[in-house]
Order: C-alpha cells, then structure tokens, then sequence
C-alpha cells in the first residue's frame, strides 16, 4: 500500500508536498540506460514504442532496423521507433500506422491483447515504469495517440491498481492530474520524507523552551482570552495533569489574560467540559492485602485533569479502578450511594448515607483523589480545596461545599481503548507540544506505550501530516512536529529569542527538569510533581 502525501502548492512549506528533486531523481533513476544497440533494444521492449526524437543514438537504432530487430512507426505524421517483439501490440494499438522497413514478429513473448484499449493500457504500463509522474495530454500527445482511448486505458491501469492518481508535481498553475507508477511513488515518498528530515536544523534547549512559551501561550502577548480562549487552553492541555491546586492559581491564569474562574464554571455547566483524575491511584496498583497499607488520602496536590466531554471515551480508556481497602468507609458509602442512585447533590449524598457533612466532604474529596468521581461544575471543586470553607468559616452559600451549585457523579471508565486510540492520543500530543518524541510522551500519565505511540506517528508521517526527524539537538530518537510548530521553530532561532520562567506545574517544566549539564545538555531522570 503507498501512502499519498497531500498536494500542496510549489510555494508552501508544508509536509504534503512531494520533493521536485526526488521526483526528478526517481524519474532518472527509472529511465532505461541505452549505450549501445543491446540495451536500446531492451528499453524499446519496455517503452513498445518512443519518438524517434528521443532516441539518444540513432545509430543504435539503426543498426537494429537493419538487422530487421525493430522498425519505424509512422502515424499522424510522426514516427516512431518499435522492436520486432512488440510490433503486433503496436499495430493493434495503432490501425492506421504504416512501418519502415516492414518486418514481421518473431514467435513466442507474451500473448496480445485483443481491443485497443488494452493494447493502449500495455504500452502505457512500460512508460509508467521508467517514467516518474504524467499527465494524460502529455501522454497522448507524446504518444500520438487518441485522448480518448488514453483515458481508458489509464481507468485499467488505475483499476489493475498499477498506477496511482493525484498532484504530484509541485506546479500551483496546472490543473490537470497526474498519474504515476506505485512503486515509483513509493520511493519519490521516501526520497521526500528523507529530504524533509535533513533540512531543520535542530535548535537548543533554550530555543525549545522559547517554543513551548508561546506554544502554550505563555509568553507575554500569546495568552488568550474569555471563555473561548479557556476552551481552547483546555483542548490544548487535556490529559495532562496537573495538582488539583494549581488549575486556578497557575496553568490557566498564565495562559488566560485576565482569567476568571466564571470561565471556567460556564463551561462546565453547559456541559462543553469535565475534570477528573485520569491517571490510575497507585493504592489500586498493589495487591489487595498490601492495599490496607496504602489508603487514598485526600490532597491538594492530587493530580487532576480537564477535558472535553466529547473526548472523555479516548481519554477515560482505562479499566475501572477496584477501590478495595483503600477507601474509608464514608468514602465507600458516599460511593455506593451514587452507584445507586446516580447523580447526586451533596444534600443527597448525607441524607442517603446517614453520614455527617464533614464525613460527605471528606469521602468526596478521597474519591476525587482516587480519580473515582467529577462533579458537573468545578465549583464543586473549589469547595472542597477552600481550607476557609471546609473549617465552617464565612457565611451564607460560601460556608459549606454542600451548597455547590453541581452534582457529584461516578467517573466512569470505557475499560479497553477505542479504535486507533494511539492516533488519537498521538494528535493530542501534538497539539499539546507540537514537537513529540519519547521524552516527551513519558511525562503523560495516561499515555498509549511509545512503541503504539510511535506507528501512529509514523502514519501520520507517511500521509504527509506532520514532519520527522531530529528538531530539538538535546533530544535522542525520532521527533515529530506539525508543520505549523516548525514554522514557529524557525522564527524564534532566526530571532534569538530565550524563554521566560516557567511554573513549576507546568508541562514545560516537568519536561526539563531533568536536563543536566555534562559536556552540554544532557537528558536524565524525569522529575514528576507530587503525586497522591
């Protein structure tokens, strides 16, 4: 199967476009040698019939028309040059023409078609194999032949799955399509992935972290703004974790001018966006006996993401967690409550559990540590990381986080991976980073293997999405970056530009924590945030 790389013009810099030297190169390397009567003669088996004109030595040819091994091919005032063995396909193909010197084929080869659109589809089977990409007019008028009888001989080809169609030639002004050998397109798509590879310069360390500044819009001037600005922060983030904490005082702050949480709460209840803990408890990782040791404790720090709703089945792949021991007993009553009863307000949840509200809150808050819970609204949230409003102080609605306007529900679990979840997640990436390779994907919690990681990206490659190769020096391995990351890549190395302070929550700070310095930047240990 040849992946096709999507058109794009002559003047873009973008990763669909086919190389013009590569075609070039292919075309060359496809074209018959013909340095003496011998392999102008097997080249002329293969074409079935070539212009005079383009015969590189006459002489050649002369010396097989008299030894009786080809002829000449005269049709619409144009001649040709046909061997021996090819002369009744010609002819089949050609009921009009007349030869010179007339000579008759010799027995044996391969049987002939009967129509002429399959004599046609024949000859035009040998100039696609030494021939990079053409176009139909150029065939028939190469070729002298009826653009009609053309055409249909290319849907056979096309058929038999021998060529391919599409742009391939970089030329913005021509509008006709082309055609191609398979085989020859597969290594124009090689020769081009190679060259694509080789011409970015990786940058350093510190232009990579100029990068992520203003790729994650944290850079003065590339923050975005209102509640649209949130949801896109949001898409760009999604699956990345970060403290429960740190949401509102550090990630969307720096990346949101002016940010208010009512951004963040009419998202929530339109339904647009949820949070949860995405990446599995590590009490739920041991066995059931080592379980009564190690208990889901209620945190700050506790690592928490937020999502479109629309993407959770990818992003909530993973099985169900069995809490076991690891939960309190109010946090196992307030969880069978809601297993029962589904959704329920906070006033719900103790009067079906009997429990105090103090006992409700803290059960709330170990099941959202233990990724086990969301609620409709972050307000929820925010009532139980207050430390004002979870000791009984200040009045009214913001005393107790029972009067949060949203109601507690089971963060359930797909269980097994949709299809191409790899691609999926592979997308994310980019869209989170723009530039991905292993170190990168090993700071995601809740990341596919990179091997899967990797075939996705591979994929993506080969159609022309994204671009491969070495982009950021300190890196080993294979990288990948969107075409638009890269065009933002060259701007900050051509201006010099360094990067500012990053918070410690952010992505681009656990990614670089750990580099060292040994001879320049070397890459060490990640160094992860606190984790419940």
């Amino acid at each position: 199967m040849v992946q096709m790389r999507r058109t794009l013009p002559a003047d873009s810099e973008g990763a669909g476009a086919l190389d013009a030297a590569a075609i070039a190169q292919v075309a060359a390397e496809a074209w018959p040698p013909t340095r003496d009567p011998e392999e102008l003669h097997e080249a002329l088996c293969g074409w079935s019939l070539i212009p005079v004109g383009q015969v590189a030595s006459l002489a050649h040819f002369q010396q097989l028309a008299a030894d009786r091994r080809a002829t000449t091919l005269t049709v619409g005032g144009r001649d040709f040059c046909v061997p021996a063995e090819r002369l009744d396909l010609v002819r089949r193909a050609y009921p009009q023409a007349s030869f010179d010197p007339p000579i008759t084929q010799p027995p044996g080869g391969r049987a002939i078609p009967e129509s002429p659109e399959a004599c046609a589809a024949e000859i035009l089977r040998g100039w696609f194999e030494c021939s990079g990409p053409l176009r139909a007019s150029h065939l028939a008028e190469m070729l002298t032949m009826p653009r009609e009888l053309v055409d249909q001989a290319l849907a056979q080809l096309e058929a038999e799955g021998q060529i391919l169609r599409g742009r391939f030639t970089p030329n913005p002004a021509e509008v006709e399509g082309e055609w191609c050998h398979r085989n020859l397109l597969a290594r124009i798509h090689r020769l081009t992935i190679g060259r694509l590879r080789r011409e970015i310069e990786p940058v350093t360390t510190a232009a990579f972290l100029a990068f992520l500044n203003r790729w994650q819009h944290l850079s003065p001037g590339t923050q975005l703004h209102g509640v649209d600005g949130t949801l896109q922060i949001i898409r760009q983030l999604q699956g990345a974790e970060f403290p429960a904490a740190a949401w509102e005082s550090e990630v969307l702050p720096r990346r949101v001018a002016k940010y208010q949480p009512e951004y963040l709460d009419d998202l929530c209840l339109a339904g647009e966006v949820t949070w949860g803990r995405l990446s599995p408890h590590p009490a739920f990782e041991r066995e059931p006996e080592e379980n009564k040791s190690r208990r889901v404790r209620p945190t700050r720090v506790a690592p928490l993401a937020i999502f479109l709703r629309e993407d959770s089945p990818w992003l909530l792949a993973a099985p169900q967690p069995s809490p076991q021991e690891s939960l309190s007993h109010p946090a196992r009553e307030v969880l069978a409550a809601m297993d029962s009863h589904g959704a329920s307000f906070f006033t719900d949840l103790t009067r079906s559990t009997g429990r105090l509200s103090s006992e409700v809150e803290d059960g709330l808050w170990e099941l959202v540590a233990a990724g086990l819970v969301t609620a409709d609204g972050f307000e929820n949230l925010r009532a139980l990381l207050d430390p004002k409003r979870r000791a009984g102080q200040g009045k009214a609605r913001t005393r107790r986080p029972r009067h949060a306007p949203g109601r507690w529900a089971l963060l359930r679990r797909a269980g097994t991976p949709p299809t191409g979840h790899a691609e999926i997640f592979a997308r994310q990436l980019l869209l989170r980073w723009g530039v991905v390779f292993r170190d990168v994907a090993a700071r995601e919690p809740v990341a596919p293997p990179w091997r899967d990681l990797l075939g996705a990206l591979r994929r993506l490659e080969s159609r022309g999405e994204i671009r491969g190769g070495r982009f950021v020096e300190a890196y080993l391995g294979e990288q990948f970056a969107l075409p638009e990351a890269l065009d933002l890549l060259r701007a900050i190395r051509r201006s010099g530009e360094t990067a500012v302070s990053l918070a410690r929550e952010d992505p681009g700070t656990r990614l670089v924590e750990g580099l060292v310095s040994q001879n320049g930047l070397l890459f060490g240990q990640p160094t992860d945030v606190p984790r419940a």
